[in-house]
């Protein structure tokens, strides 16, 4: 088995990142991937690396200042690894925490929490690791503080458009 150093393409968007996960359960092979990434001048990227019924690995990349809302999953555990970059996590009362590279935190599921990306003159990437995958979660499982659902990549989640930075990758 040799690894594809084949840079995988971001799902941008919600209904994308969701379809990515659940088509990359098909098969029973071992999966090997890259952890290279494009950076960003504004927005967020979410690549889908590998996943199975039971778990997902994702890569994430914040440009400078990126952030989301408060928000929980409700049926998933799921942990970040700063790769690069440094991010203020925030729980449901405003209580925060300063990560950087290296560092990482674990969400069990129900927490409310939100985060930005504070490294001003890179861009912070995590690997998100979740279980279970979206075949055994709810149909909504990520709610906003008021219990209703919030999407991901909707205006309320702080989503803006995504400007990709020409010629700057991570872990090239």
């Amino acid at each position: 088995m040799s690894l594809d150093t084949d840079m995988a393409q971001p799902s941008l968007g919600g209904q994308a990142i969701f379809d990515d996960q659940v088509a990359a359960t098909e098969g029973s092979k071992p999966t090997p991937f890259s952890l290279k990434a494009q950076m960003l001048d504004q927005g967020r990227t979410d690549t889908v690396l590998a996943a199975t019924e039971d778990l997902s690995v994702r890569l994430k990349v914040y440009a400078s200042g990126g952030e989301n809302a408060l928000h929980a999953h409700v049926d998933e555990d799921h942990v970040f690894v700063l790769l690069q970059g440094s991010a203020r996590f925030y729980g449901p009362d405003g209580e925060a925490l300063d990560l950087e590279a290296h560092q990482g935190m674990m969400m069990p599921k129900g927490l409310l929490y939100r985060f930005h990306a504070t490294s001003e003159d890179e861009c912070l990437v995590m690997l998100r690791i979740g279980t279970p995958n979206f075949q055994k979660q709810a149909s909504v499982d990520r709610i906003g503080r008021d219990g209703n659902p919030l999407a991901g990549d909707s205006k309320e989640n702080k989503s803006v458009p995504v400007i990709f930075r020409d010629g700057a990758y991570f872990g090239d």
